[in-house]
């Protein structure tokens, strides 16, 4: 099994005649954002720099952004070449900001005594009624004898906060049976001794999270485990599968495989799931995700599962 930093050295050498010389700022390619919140660099030769170092200024960091980097004997990121990120980042910001605002109760002012209240506009309620909804906010409604001005509309109603799933358990299965030398998801084959598959379970959350709501989305967050397979990107063969716990012997895959999402070594990265997919998981004909793969090419070791849910 190959070792990720195994190549360190070699690869440095060809970033310094290749891509400049120490000292040097030359322009490189994100492969990926690690785990670590870190980047690997992609070389014009192929290979890659991996967990280079980045300023806090660096934000909202993504494979493919094109970054200004000093090489040295520790290559470190300088800055993002293009587009000010915050002219990107302004919609995410304002939807972050509308959701706050509405998990504030909005009363200006709430005063009392013993007197009528002074200036115009008020008015008294013969029954004051209250509730709170399936949000735990407080609704407030006044019976009047006359209106004297209207009402305002009622807000419409809200759309269910988003959701995030986390496996119960994961593990591999190989040769028909759990895998003693792997507890975390792997697909493929390394030495010879077989396929591994992989998988996340969720017991009954996925479908419990969904039930009475309208699906929207479904995105899993997956990791890449360093000292498995090649360094450079690869792709995860996606499955769904059926089961709420491990199984004891074989684990069968259903649909798929999808290939929704490559990694490098240590990266992170997010897929969104095919439309059909988060119907059978939010219906519970599925239960949860696995991988597989043949052979050397795609061999890896994964972790993370994670599945945000968005409604509408």
């Amino acid at each position: 099994m190959p070792d990720a930093f195994g190549a360190a050295a070699d690869r440095l050498a060809q970033a310094l005649t290749q891509e400049g010389t120490a000292g040097d700022v030359v322009s490189l390619q994100v492969a990926d954002v690690t785990a670590s919140g870190r980047v690997n660099l992609q070389m014009g030769d192929g290979t890659l720099l991996l967990e280079v170092a980045c300023p806090d200024s660096y934000s909202a960091r993504k494979a493919g952004d094109w970054v200004a980097v000093r090489m040295s004997s520790v290559p470190v990121v300088l800055w993002r070449l293009g587009a000010d990120p915050v002219d990107d980042d302004a919609e995410s910001v304002e939807a972050v900001a509308l959701e706050a605002a509405r998990d504030v109760q909005v009363v200006r002012a709430a005063t009392w005594g013993t007197a009528d209240p002074s200036g115009s506009g008020w008015q008294g309620p013969v029954q004051l009624f209250m509730r709170k909804n399936s949000e735990g906010k407080v609704e407030l409604y006044g019976k009047l004898v006359s209106e004297t001005d209207p009402s305002p509309p009622s807000p419409p109603p809200r759309t269910p906060k988003p959701v995030t799933v986390t496996a119960n358990s994961a593990g591999s299965w190989r040769g028909g049976r759990p895998d003693d030398y792997a507890d975390y998801p792997m697909q493929g084959d390394w030495t010879g001794g077989g396929n591994r598959r992989g998988a996340w379970f969720y017991g009954s959350k996925i479908a419990n999270a969904c039930a009475g709501k309208s699906v929207a989305s479904m995105k899993v967050t997956f990791t890449r485990r360093r000292g498995s397979g090649v360094n450079g990107k690869r792709p995860l063969h996606l499955y769904l599968h059926g089961y709420t716990s491990p199984p004891s012997g074989q684990l069968n895959l259903g649909s798929g495989p999808e290939e929704l999402l490559s990694l490098s070594v240590g990266a992170k990265g997010t897929a969104t799931l095919p439309s059909s997919w988060r119907s059978a998981l939010a219906s519970g004909s599925a239960r949860g995700l696995a991988i597989y793969a043949s052979g050397r090419g795609d061999y890896m070791a994964v972790t993370g599962g994670a599945i945000t849910i968005t409604f509408s």
